[in-house]
Parts: structure tokens; C-alpha cells; sequence
């Protein structure tokens, strides 16, 4: 029988109200109705979204940005550990308990979010939490934000992840392995 492997989203299955999480479960809902052998991958937020919401240098110190308030960890994960997870799962070398597995890598606040970017480029950082008024634009973007935020939002077994990926990357190896350098370098 085919295995279908999805990757969805962490919070998927907990009415978060988020447009793109919505659709996720709808796809979700789906699976299992079908009949078909289906795993479900639920990534957190994605460590390459550093690559848009990147932090500055301003007068010789990293400022991360982004509207969190700083004491709420963010789960964290890299794209990489993903496609390994997911393919660990397809292969059969892995399992996922009930057929679904939210996977994270790292958890930071803010400020230690910020510290890494300082600590891997030896400068020193500090984090400024953005209303959520900034994303006015974009309702989306902003629900996942005030979700992150209201709610005890990721809620990934770190440890039930590195059980299947056991280098599955904290924010340190990323920006290491990526070879993230400070934007205008």
C-alpha cells in the first residue's frame, strides 16, 4: 500500500485560526478519511525565515526584530531536519507515534535568538519586540503572530525529533552549516 507523508504545520489540528494552518488541516482531514497510509510531519517555524526577518547591525551590534514578545519561546526548526524526518518516515527507518509528529530542533526567546546571531558573528546583540501592529498588512501573518504569542503555541517533542534525527540542528549549527553571514557581508 502506498505511504503518503505530508507535511503540514505545528498547530495544525488546534483551530489556530490561522489561514495557512487551516488549510494544512483541511489537507489533513483529508488523509485520513482516505484510506490511505498516511504520516503527518508538523514542522514549526522555520529557522530559514531568518533569511527575510534577518537582523540588522546598527553602530556595530545585531538587533533582531520581529513581533514577539521577548519572554514567549519559539520553536525552531531547519528546513534540512525536516526533509530528513520526513524521510526517515517515508523509508520506514522511523515511526511516528499515532501517525503524526510535530518536530522542532531549538527553542528561544527572543533575546536568545538574538544572542546567537551575535555569538556567531562575535557581536554583540540584543532583541526589540514589535507590536503587532506592523503586520497590519498582512491579517495572515498577523494571526500566526498573536497565536505565537496568546497561546502555548509550537508544541514539539524536541527530544521525540532528535529520536528520529539525532543531529537535528539547534540555531547554531544552522547559522554554521548555512554559513549565515551578517546581511551586506
Amino acid at each position: 500500500m502506498p505511504h503518503v507523508v505530508f507535511s503540514s504545520v505545528g498547530g495544525a489540528e488546534r483551530d489556530s485560526g490561522i489561514p495557512h494552518f487551516e488549510s494544512k488541516r483541511r489537507v489533513e482531514e483529508y488523509l485520513q478519511q482516505s484510506g490511505l497510509r498516511a504520516t503527518t510531519v508538523r514542522p514549526v517555524a522555520f529557522m530559514e525565515n531568518f533569511s527575510f526577518l534577518a537582523p540588522s547591525v546598527e553602530q556595530g551590534e545585531i538587533v533582531l526584530r520581529i513581533p514577539l514578545p521577548d519572554g514567549i519561546p519559539l520553536q525552531l526548526v531547519a528546513v534540512h531536519d525536516i526533509g530528513r524526518i520526513s524521510a526517515a518516515l517515508l523509508l520506514g527507518t522511523a515511526q511516528a507515534p499515532g501517525g503524526t509528529i510535530e518536530i522542532a530542533g531549538d527553542e528561544r526567546t527572543g533575546s536568545r535568538i538574538a544572542a546567537a546571531f551575535g555569538e556567531h558573528a562575535g557581536l554583540p546583540a540584543r532583541y526589540e519586540a514589535l507590536p503587532l501592529h506592523v503586520l497590519d498588512d498582512n491579517p495572515d501573518t498577523q494571526a500566526m503572530f498573536r497565536w505565537f504569542a496568546e497561546t502555548p503555541a509550537y508544541q514539539a517533542d524536541i527530544d521525540a525529533a532528535k529520536a528520529i534525527e539525532p543531529s537535528a540542528w539547534d540555531l547554531p549549527t544552522w547559522l554554521r552549516s548555512t554559513g549565515w553571514t551578517l546581511p551586506g557581508r
